[in-house]
């Protein structure tokens, strides 16, 4: 895909679990035209029907999340620091120091005890959330509390950044998933699909879980971002995925065990239409299909993701070259799947 400003749009806005306001309404902006009917339900998950040329004869899901990781503000100090806890699973040691921006306004920096000042073990172990505060330059209490209320939300405050061959932004899991989904709605489908961009999947999968049982499909697919760990010092073994070696399926995680002839059809059309696909090495982590393949009676789920370094941090990094790979192998599965061949 050669435009990617929506990508940038969509990485841009700020949305952590319970916040996603401002993403869903730029995915409603973006889809209105071409989308056949579009609902939003109670927890804030967008449904989305598009009427295809045929009617299929399985009815086929396709689903991301819209929300990001981030935090929450839970108490103000009489100095005027803003205290705070994360929103999804947050490695501690890539905070320190970040920019962040709150309730999409103020602008801080997270901060903790100078190194000169710790005693004992504080200046070599990882501090807890509960010693690290974000310092938006208030005078005091009375002061922050003009900018900043408690509950407000906190996002990564970084640029989205394009050189040519690699992305890096924040918020890349899952708004790549939300992009292609978009650019599926935008084209012309051989059958009616079903579309859900949901909410709260980074504090428990819980907008899929709604939005799964409402649409009751046969087949989903989950398109994500996956934790690539091709850095210095990993054993080819225990990297996972690599970057630029397209998309990423798995046979199971944490939260599934994923359709088996999903898979192997995945494999047929990576094979036959030379698309670069790479098997994730690891039982690792979780997404939506966790939620979505045990919903109603069960749906038969696959997630096909998109390799990405960094991930929950306040820049992650992809190749371009995967996105064309993990959108077209998505696609072409959703079409088999809507005639009836697996």
């Amino acid at each position: 895909m050669e435009n990617l400003t929506l990508l940038k749009k969509l990485c841009s806005a700020n949305g952590i679990s319970g916040c996603e306001n401002s993403v869903r309404e730029i995915i409603i902006d973006e889809i209105k035209d071409n989308a056949t009917d579009i609902t939003v339900d109670n927890l804030g998950n967008l449904i989305v029907f598009k009427k295809g040329k045929n009617t299929p004869k399985k009815k086929v899901l396709i689903s991301a999340h819209m929300d990001e990781v981030g935090f929450i503000v839970t108490y103000i100090t009489s100095d005027g620091f803003i205290k705070f806890d994360e929103v999804g699973g947050i490695d501690r040691r890539v905070v320190l120091g970040c920019n962040v921006t709150i309730n999409n306004t103020v602008n801080g920096v997270v901060g903790v005890k100078p190194i000169h000042l710790s005693t004992g073990d504080e200046g070599s172990t990882i501090p807890k959330y509960s010693d690290m505060y974000i310092d938006i330059g208030a005078k005091d209490k009375e002061d922050a509390l003009k900018y900043v209320s408690y509950g407000d939300c906190i996002n990564f405050d970084s640029c989205y950044t394009d050189n040519g061959h690699s992305i890096m932004s924040k918020a890349i899991d899952d708004r790549l998933g939300c992009f292609l989904m978009i650019e599926m709605i935008k084209s012309d489908l051989p059958y009616d699909m079903h579309f859900t961009f949901v909410v709260q999947e980074e504090v428990g999968l819980r907008g899929a879980k709604v939005a799964s049982y409402t649409v009751n499909p046969d087949f989903a697919i989950v398109l994500e971002s996956t934790t690539a760990a091709d850095i210095p010092d990993v054993p080819s073994g225990k990297q996972v995925c690599n970057v630029g070696n397209g998309a990423v399926i798995g046979y199971m995680d944490r939260a599934t065990i994923y359709d088996r002839l999903m898979i192997e059809k995945c494999k047929e059309i990576a094979e036959s239409k030379k698309y670069k696909l790479q098997f994730k090495r690891a039982v690792a982590g979780g997404n939506d299909a966790g939620a979505i393949h045990s919903a109603r009676g069960g749906v038969r789920t696959l997630a096909i993701s998109m390799p990405c370094r960094y991930l929950h941090s306040q820049l992650s990094l992809i190749s371009k070259s995967d996105i064309d790979n993990v959108y077209n192998i998505a696609k072409d599965l959703a079409f088999q799947l809507a005639e009836g061949r697996v």
